[in-house]
C-alpha cells in the first residue's frame, strides 16, 4: 500500500505541517497533511538519480488517524528493505502477521482513503478507513505481473493502543498497494532464466520468465532467491529448473555482491549438496543468464558452494553458451533482414543497417517465378518459407543458389485472399508455424522441421480467428493477433507438446500432439493491434491504437506490462513491423513510404519505396 508519486513536484496541502510519515529522498521535503476530509495520492519529488534512496520515517507522537494512514502508505513506497518502518504503524496481530511480500496491488493513481461510514471515533477508540482506486495490475508472491481492470476497495482498521494511547493500524488487507508511478519508481522487470521442458534435439534452450523486483533493495539477492523458487505458475508447465527442489540460499547470509573481479559466490543449502558437475553447471548457467539481464555488466563468473562452504562448481560467462542456447544464438538474426520487394520476390539486406541495396535471396524464392506476399526465414538462415501472392499456398525452400521449390506444403481453401494463410513463423526448433484463416475451417498449423504433413494445433480457449503468428526463439511461447467482432487483440499463449519422462517428444498416431493454451492479453489497455514482432526474450514491439484511438508503436512485455526505456519514434501509416530478438538490431517496417528502418537513437529512414512484409529470421 502506498501513495502515488506523480513526478510533477510536491504539492503542499494546508494542515498540520511536516509529518514524519513522509518519504525522504536523502534530502528534505515532504508533504503536509490535512487533518480531516478525504486522503488523496500525494505527489512526491521524482527520482533524479538511480542512486537516490527513498527512506520512510516512523510515526510521530500523538499523530492523528489520517496521519497514521498516510504515513503507512508513504512508508510502503520507500526503499526500506524489510518494511520495518511501515510496521511501526501497525499494532497487535497485524504487526506480527502482515506479509508485505504476499502481493503488490498497482492502482492507476495512489490509493484514496476516506473514513468509512461507521468509522467514527468512540466505540472504544476505533476508526475505519476505506482505500479505493482503479486497479490496473497485481504482482503476486512469485513476483509475476498480471494486468487487471476493476475497482479496488479495502479497509484499514485503526485503534488506540492501550497504555500509549497512540493510534495504530490493527487490521489491513494483504500485501501492499501503490499507484502506477510509484510502482515504476520502486520496481523493475527482470528476466529469470530456465530451460524448456521439451526438446527435439537434446540441446537445452533457455526460457525467459519476467518478474518484478524492487529496484533499490538488494536486487541481486532478490533475483537469486526468485530464481531458486522455480518458474512462475504460467510458465511452469513448459519450463524447468536444474536446481533440486527445495534449494535455497544458505541461512544467515547477507546481501550477495560480486567481488572486484565480477565473480559472485552463491552459498546454497543442503538440498544441492549432491548434484553432479553437469547439473551444477546448468544451475550456474541459469544464474549467469539471469544476472546478465539484471546488471548492465552482468557477472563474469559464478561459484556455487555446498552447505558446508565447499566448492560445488563454478562457471564463467564465456562457457555458459556451451550449456544452453540463449536468446539469439551465434549467427542467428545477425546476418540479414528480409522483405518482399516490388517484384514480389524475397530480398535481403545486412541487418546492421549499413546496407540499403537489397538483393534477391539465393534460391527459388528470390527469382520471382513464384510471386510472394510474405515470408519467414529459418533462424540459421538456411531455409525460408513463402506464401504465394494470393495467400493460398505455402512453400519451403533452401536459401542457396540453384535450389528449387517443390509442391506447396500447405494449401488454403479460403474464399478471399484475406481468408487464407498468414505470414509464417519459424520457432527455435526449426518447426514452421502458420494460420489458415479459412472462415469455414480456421486452424493453426505446425510442420515439424518445416516438412511433412502439417499438424493441426489444438487451441482450447481461443475466441476468435488468428490473424498473425509469431513464435518466440524459446519455442514455448507464441504471440497471436486474434480477431473477434472486427477487433484485433494481442495474446500470448503457451506451447505444450506431448513428451516422455526425459522431455523428448512422444509420438502418438504418427505425430506429436501440440497445443496452445493459457492465452493471456499482452495489450489489455489497447483498442486495436495491427502488427507485432518479438523484440527480445520477453518483449514485443506492437503497432496499434491505444485508448485514445491514435496509432502508436510501443514495446510491451509478455506479461502485459510496459517495460522501462524509450519507445520507438512515431511513424504514420505503418502496416507491418519486424524486430530481431537481438535488441541491438534496427526495427524495420512497411509504411506508406515503403520499407523504412529505425536504428537506436535515430529517426526512421527510408530504404526503398516499394516493398512489404519485412521480417528477421524467426
Amino acid at each position: 500500500m502506498g501513495a502515488d508519486r506523480e513526478g510533477r513536484g510536491r504539492r503542499r496541502l494546508t494542515g498540520v505541517g511536516v509529518y514524519a510519515g513522509c518519504g525522504v529522498l536523502l534530502l528534505t521535503g515532504c508533504a503536509s497533511m490535512p487533518d480531516s476530509g478525504d486522503l488523496r495520492g500525494v505527489e512526491s519529488t521524482p527520482r533524479q538519480d538511480a542512486q537516490v534512496r527513498v527512506y520512510a520515517m516512523p510515526p510521530r507522537d500523538d499523530a492523528k488517524p489520517l496521519e497514521i494512514v498516510q504515513g503507512f502508505l508513504e512508508a510502503l513506497t520507500s526503499d526500506d528493505p524489510n518494511y520495518e518502518t511501515a510496521r511501526m504503524y501497525l499494532a497487535g496481530k497485524a504487526r506480527a502477521e502482515w506479509q508485505p511480500s504476499e502481493s503488490t496491488t498497482v492502482l492507476a493513481e495512489g490509493p484514496r482513503a476516506m473514513p468509512a461510514p461507521s468509522g467514527t471515533e468512540g466505540d472504544g477508540g476505533n476508526i475505519l478507513y476505506r482505500l479505493t482506486g482503479q486497479e490496473v495490475a497485481r504482482v503476486d508472491a512469485q513476483h509475476a505481473y498480471e494486468p487487471s481492470g476493476h475497482s479496488y476497495s479495502r479497509t484499514l482498521h485503526l485503534t488506540r493502543v492501550k497504555g500509549t494511547k497512540q493510534w495504530r493500524i490493527d487490521g489491513l488487507p494483504p500485501g501492499v498497494v501503490m499507484g502506477m508511478s510509484d510502482f515504476h519508481r520502486n520496481y523493475r522487470s527482470v528476466n529469470k532464466y530456465y530451460f524448456a521442458s521439451s526438446t527435439s534435439s537434446g540441446r537445452l534452450a533457455t526460457v525467459a520468465d519476467p518478474v518484478y523486483v524492487r529496484r533499490e533493495v538488494d536486487p541481486v539477492t532478490q533475483m537469486v532467491r526468485a530464481l531458486l523458487k522455480g518458474p512462475t505458475r504460467w510458465l511452469d508447465h513448459v519450463a524447468r529448473t536444474s536446481f533440486p527442489s527445495g534449494t535455497a540460499l544458505k541461512k544467515g547470509l547477507g546481501p550477495l555482491t560480486p567481488d572486484d573481479q565480477n565473480k559472485l559466490v552463491v552459498p546454497l543449502n543442503g538440498k544441492a549438496d549432491n548434484v553432479g558437475q553437469g547439473r551444477c553447471k546448468e544451475m550456474a548457467a541459469q544464474l549467469l543468464f539471469t544476472l546478465q539481464d539484471l546488471m548492465p555488466t552482468g557477472v563474469a563468473e559464478v561459484e556455487l558452494q555446498r552447505s558446508d562452504g565447499g566448492l560445488l562448481c563454478e562457471l564463467g560467462e564465456g562457457r555458459a553458451a556451451t550449456i544452453a542456447s540463449h536468446g539469439v544464438g551465434e549467427g542467428e538474426g545477425e546476418g540479414h533482414e528480409y522483405f518482399i520487394d516490388g517484384d514480389d520476390r524475397l530480398v535481403r539486406m545486412d541487418a546492421d543497417g549499413s546496407d540499403r541495396s537489397p538483393d534477391p535471396v539465393p534460391g527459388a524464392l528470390g527469382t520471382g517465378d513464384i510471386k510472394l506476399r510474405s515470408a519467414a526465414v529459418e533462424r540459421d538462415e538456411e531455409r525460408a518459407a513463402g506464401v504465394s501472392l494470393d495467400g493460398g499456398k505455402l512453400y519451403v525452400g533452401s536459401v542457396a543458389s540453384g535450389s528449387s521449390l517443390g509442391d506447396p506444403v500447405v494449401t488454403s481453401q479460403g474464399r478471399t485472399e484475406d481468408d487464407r494463410l498468414t505470414t509464417p513463423s519459424w520457432d527455435g526448433r526449426d518447426d514452421l508455424w502458420v494460420a489458415d484463416r479459412d472462415r469455414k475451417k480456421p486452424r493453426l498449423l505446425v510442420l515439424r522441421n518445416g516438412v511433412g504433413e502439417p499438424l493441426e494445433v489444438m487451441t482450447p480457449g481461443l475466441d476468435g480467428r488468428i490473424e498473425a503468428v509469431r513464435v518466440a526463439a524459446d519455442s514455448v511461447r507464441i504471440a497471436l493477433i486474434v480477431e473477434k467482432d472486427g477487433k484485433r487483440s494481442l495474446f500470448i499463449g503457451r506451447i505444450e507438446r506431448d513428451t516422455d519422462s526425459d522431455g523428448q517428444e512422444a509420438d502418438s498416431d504418427g505425430g506429436t500432439a501440440v497445443s496452445v493454451v493459457a492465452l493471456r492479453s499482452a495489450t489489455p489497455q489497447w483498442e486495436e493491434v495491427t502488427a507485432m514482432s518479438w523484440a527480445g526474450d520477453s518483449r514485443l514491439v506492437v503497432v496499434g491504437r491505444g485508448s485514445r484511438g491514435v496509432q502508436q508503436i510501443r514495446y510491451v512485455q509478455v506479461d502485459g506490462s510496459m517495460p522501462d526505456g524509450p519507445e520507438p519514434a512515431a511513424l504514420t501509416g505503418m502496416k507491418e513491423i519486424a524486430a530481431s530478438e537481438n535488441e541491438g538490431l534496427p526495427l524495420v517496417a512497411h509504411s506508406e513510404d515503403g520499407i523504412v528502418r529505425l536504428s537506436s537513437g535515430s529517426q526512421w529512414q527510408k530504404v526503398v519505396g516499394e516493398g512489404s512484409a519485412p521480417v528477421y529470421p524467426g
